[in-house]
């Protein structure tokens, strides 16, 4: 009931304790987070057994500590008690929290000398353990052993694809799940619809969404979270935020999802007023909660806004700014062309920046002409990461801009001495169930002929409509005619084209880009949009742009 002080008087009156009663106070004290307590109390025990031993380790996981756990696991060895799959379980959990793969890959040795290799709970921690330190291949090691396997099983290892970047492999594995005749619960079908918005794959999300429904799994709010995330992440801002307007119940992550969701479509002042309405009622920000809305500001150049949030992060909510925070602060400061403030800012750091931050200023300094911040910052980048293409081709485009020619023939140089390649950009469009990828000046496509044919057309509409091709993107000292030619075939514009020509009038196109979308694109596309009145979406490296009659969300500011 919670009462945990009565519990401690009657515990305290009995005239006789046995190890059930010690088990029982200690076991309530753990759950009140009453830690230091319930140590003193394990300790004064004049008897212990197995369950005293799992409860504390099991407590201390719950309450965070998990190397003590580890450490008591280990006295616990050393005294010979028995061990069930609830002691296994804690100790796999506390050692996939730490990470701490050494110790697992110890505690699964002893496992397998034991009686309980073969248990479903154990099997399931041991799947969970290896996923969370990053060893995806021991948890399907793991899994395939299993002579049973229930939902817990094959939830831990469709959640571990999905947290190790494999969402296509999470998806599978529920279809397998469904295969095997194991009806998901409300955590496995989050998870899933968790992999479709890292997929930013509306289609498939979408389904699961209508599973949800006709199984009732939508009122449990695991479900319902995750399906704001992914209608927030494939670029449905409004279906996002419609089912957040219908949930019976909604936490921090609820909030934290739709302002998140509203960052990303660079939607500041939707972004800030849910932040207030989110405080206004109570609930508290976490850090990802002030990275949406931090984000948002800088997407619409609201510096002192970002400035104050940011002020307000640490002084009324507690909460210590970890990179991305600053990274976020540095986006505020460069792309407003403050560039000054954002070196300040990034020299009184506690840390040096890491390799998002140093691109984003020097993205900036593109942007603004700024070569002396725009070396300083490209300097730092490659000495933190030599082998990190951004920093090379982000500087290429200063000194191309500038006409500096030899400059860009000697940075060149000295990519190709020291084996740098630029990631090569790509864009992909989703057709009835098949994925179509193109690359710059792609002609691998059967529909290649049709595809340059609608670019060709399209672009004469649009020099009538005043169309002016941005240059400065293309990186060859070539004649102007040429540079022209190189733009004309991006790998978005071909991606485009195919949806205009296959996805049906009414619908809106969906393009995602391996890269930021260039300058030339982004603006070609909003003429694109206003001719053929068309909505395009395009996801690129950074943030959604939804283009509809000649204009796009980001209002230019990307």
């Amino acid at each position: 009931m919670g009462s945990v002080y009565e519990a401690k008087q009657v515990f305290n009156e009995m005239p006789e304790r046995n190890v059930v009663m010690y088990n029982t106070i200690i076991t309530g004290l753990l759950r009140c987070g009453m830690i230091e307590e319930s140590k003193r109390l394990f300790q004064t025990m004049k008897e212990t057994d197995s369950i005293s031993w799992t409860t504390m380790i099991t407590g201390l996981v719950q309450n965070g500590l998990g190397g003590e756990a580890i450490d008591l696991f280990r006295q616990m060895r050393l005294e010979g008690l028995a061990m069930d799959q609830y002691t296994f379980g804690s100790v796999l959990t506390a050692c996939g929290g730490l990470t701490a793969l050494e110790e697992g890959k110890q505690v699964h040795a002893f496992i397998i000398r034991s009686d309980y290799k073969d248990n479903i709970f154990v099997g399931s921690a041991l799947v969970d353990m290896y996923c969370k330190c990053k060893i995806i291949r021991y948890a399907e090691t793991v899994f395939r052993r299993m002579t049973h396997k229930n939902v817990v099983s094959w939830t831990a290892l469709l959640v571990g694809y999905g947290q190790n970047g494999f969402s296509e492999e999470a998806v599978r594995i529920f279809c397998d799940m469904q295969r095997n005749g194991i009806d998901p619960d409300d955590f496995t079908l989050g998870s899933v619809i968790s992999s479709c918005a890292n997929l930013a794959s509306l289609e498939e999300g979408a389904q699961f969404h209508c599973r949800a429904l006709v199984s009732g799994l939508i009122y449990f709010i695991t479900v319902s979270n995750a399906l704001v995330t992914l209608y927030g992440k494939c670029g449905s801002i409004e279906d996002s935020n419609r089912l957040f307007n219908e949930m019976n119940f909604r936490d921090e992550v609820s909030w934290t999802a739709l302002v998140s969701g509203y960052a990303q479509f660079g939607k500041a002042n939707e972004t800030i007023e849910l932040f207030e309405r989110m405080l206004a009622n109570g609930l508290k920000p976490d850090a990802v909660t002030f990275i949406g809305v931090l984000s948002a500001c800088s997407r619409a150049g609201l510096v002192e806004r970002g400035q104050k949030y940011f002020e307000s992060m640490l002084k009324e909510h507690r909460i210590s700014p970890v990179p991305e925070h600053y990274t976020c602060m540095i986006d505020l400061f460069s792309r407003a062309g403050k560039l000054e403030e954002a070196k300040s800012f990034i020299n009184k750091m506690p840390f040096h920046p890491d390799a998002i931050a140093w691109s984003t200023l020097l993205s900036s300094c593109r942007l603004y002409g700024n070569m002396e911040i725009g070396e300083w910052a490209a300097q730092s980048l490659l000495e933190l990461e030599p082998q990190n293409p951004a920093g090379y081709i982000l500087l290429l485009s200063i000194y191309a801009a500038k006409g500096k020619w030899n400059d860009v023939a000697h940075l060149r140089r000295g990519m190709r001495e020291k084996g740098v390649r630029k990631e090569p950009g790509c864009s992909w469009i989703k057709y009835k169930s098949k994925v179509h990828i193109f690359s710059a000046n792609d002609q691998s496509s059967p529909f290649s002929n049709q595809i340059y044919a609608e670019l060709d057309k399209l672009n004469q509409k649009m020099i009538e409509e005043g169309y002016v091709p941005d240059a400065r993107s293309v990186l060859h000292n070539v004649v102007e005619s040429e540079k022209i030619q190189m733009l004309n075939y991006h790998s978005e514009k071909l991606a485009i084209a195919f949806g205009l020509i296959f996805i049906p009038h009414g619908l809106p196109i969906r393009v995602v880009k391996n890269l930021r979308v260039c300058v030339d694109c982004h603006n070609a596309t909003k003429y694109i949009s206003k001719i053929t009145q068309r909505e395009i979406l395009v996801r690129d490296a950074v943030r959604f742009h939804l283009f509809k009659d000649g204009t796009c969300s980001c209002g230019d500011f990307w």
